[in-house]
């Protein structure tokens, strides 16, 4: 059987919000090839074991060879009963990717957009900041020429 792990939670990604990217793309392309060949792996084995078990379950005359054809009967029914254990766990494998997948995207799309606002609100801080010191700018010059203009030095009254 066919015991080799695949990683679950490794799912597609938004990237731009234009479809997965290319990375998750070959990811999903290799975990899909990697599913198949054991799929293709535990249903061979079910069926070859299954033969021979068919093949085996002839019945002799002497009891030597019904007791060795028995134990091969019996080999041959454990064997398909971790294939089929193996498909099991292979469907709640599947399951549980496409869970993991769908929460691992909306997961990914939510940070990208947190890092998005995250972006957008230092922008706006700088744009307000530099906004602030060209008010404060404008409003000394102003000042300067407000004191300093002839009509407001006529009015000051001279003790």
């Amino acid at each position: 059987m066919n015991k080799g792990g695949v990683g679950g939670g490794a799912g597609l990604g938004s990237g731009g919000g234009g479809g997965p990217t290319t990375a998750a793309a070959a990811a999903a392309a290799q975990k899909q090839k990697t599913l198949l060949q054991r799929v293709d792996t535990d249903i061979g084995n079910i069926v070859d074991n299954f033969s021979l078990l068919v093949n085996v379950a002839r019945v002799n005359d002497p009891p030597v060879r019904n007791s060795q054809e028995a134990f091969m009967m019996e080999m041959r029914a454990a064997r398909m009963v971790q294939a089929a254990d193996s498909l099991l766990k292979l469907v709640s494998e599947l399951k549980q990717t496409a869970i993991f997948s769908g929460l691992a995207s909306l997961n990914d799309h939510v940070e990208q957009r947190t890092e998005e606002f995250n972006q957008q609100a230092e922008k706006t801080d700088r744009l307000l900041a530099r906004t602030g010191e060209e008010a404060a700018a404008s409003l000394k010059e102003l000042e300067s020429h407000y004191y300093s203009s002839a009509p407001r030095t006529s009015q000051t009254p001279q003790p």
